[in-house]
């Protein structure tokens, strides 16, 4: 099995990559948030660097529904040394989705071949997809798949739900089992909860020719989820003076550490890197048992001060839950 850590807006920062890589590790490739504009500003650039991006696999994501747009990015990405970028027709949110782009794109699938017709003729770098299977229903897939399967896509990792449904219901395995079938000659990664050792083998158990994954807010959620997966597939991981320090209170912390450090260091003032950790905390939350009111005393925090105050006392009062 390889694992992909997904691209999460705001969160999975090089910044975020470079921690993890450092405390946990395990992830196979990084995928950048996504790159939105030819210009590239500033915090785009940054994610892309390879200076920022040391001794770690990363591919950059682009969201456009332009396909000279989608060209002059891949071109200025290009001049920093990657092989392969990746399209992003998977994004649900409703501002992005509202303009035809993200999974929004897979609802004019007449325009969606024109931008593959001229980006895989013309892109100086390999292309990979990151999909949804549709819109509103579950038969557009069909259609999709056939679309897929005229170009050399490079890797396409599907999120077997539709646009409508967000991060709700339950992801529609049979969706990626048809996949499998239709495109053998793409290389397929599944994405879509996989948050712990139960869900990790009720997909298996469904589709058993799975060997790619991509995870996003489990890892978030549990930084260890990697580590235990792969403990789990392959016996002894490492170590275990190694396998265990991976799920102490201690690495936890040295993580959230390095983490916050790296936003005081980038950030102009403390308000914006307060922001910042207290959106990872939205999901980092749930590595402890019996943790709101801590939530609450980090998310009031309007200062440095206030916030190691709350963060200490949680990590030192709070059990672990993983």
């Amino acid at each position: 099995m390889r694992f992909y850590l997904a691209p999460m807006e705001g969160i999975t920062t090089y910044i975020y990559r470079n921690a993890y890589h450092h405390y946990f590790g395990g992830i196979d490739k990084y995928f950048t948030p996504f790159i939105a504009s030819k210009k590239m500003n500033r915090r785009e650039l940054n994610e892309i660097l390879p200076e920022h991006n040391e001794r770690i696999n990363v591919v950059p994501q682009i969201l456009t529904n332009r396909s000279e747009e989608f060209l002059q990015i891949t071109r200025k990405i290009a001049e920093y040394g990657y092989s392969t970028v990746n399209l992003n027709l998977g994004c649900p949110s409703g501002t992005v989705t509202a303009r035809k782009r993200g999974a929004g794109f897979l609802s004019v699938l007449d325009e969606l071949e024109r931008f593959f017709d001229e980006i895989f003729a013309q892109s100086p770098l390999k292309i990979s997809i990151k999909t949804r299977i549709g819109v509103a229903s579950v038969e557009e897939w069909e259609a999709i798949l056939e679309l897929y399967k005229k170009y050399p896509i490079e890797e396409l990792i599907i999120h077997p739900r539709l646009q409508k449904e967000f991060y709700k219901f339950t992801p529609h395995k049979e969706a990626f089992a048809a996949a499998v079938a239709a495109l053998p000659d793409i290389l397929l990664c599944y994405n879509g909860d996989i948050t712990s050792l139960q869900s990790y083998e009720a997909l298996l158990n469904a589709i058993p020719q799975t060997n790619h994954l991509m995870i996003g807010r489990g890892i978030l959620r549990n930084p260890a989820l990697i580590a235990q997966l792969k403990e789990h597939e392959y016996g002894e991981l490492c170590s275990k003076s190694v396998q265990s320090s991976l799920y102490t209170k201690e690495t936890l912390k040295a993580f959230h550490d390095e983490i916050f450090e790296g936003y005081a260091a980038q950030m102009s003032g403390e308000t914006p890197t307060l922001f910042k950790m207290k959106d990872l905390w939205t999901y980092l939350i749930e590595s402890f048992e019996a943790s709101d009111k801590y939530l609450k005393k980090i998310r009031k925090a309007s200062n440095y001060s206030e916030y190691q105050i709350a963060v200490n006392h949680l990590f030192r009062e709070c059990e672990q839950r993983f």
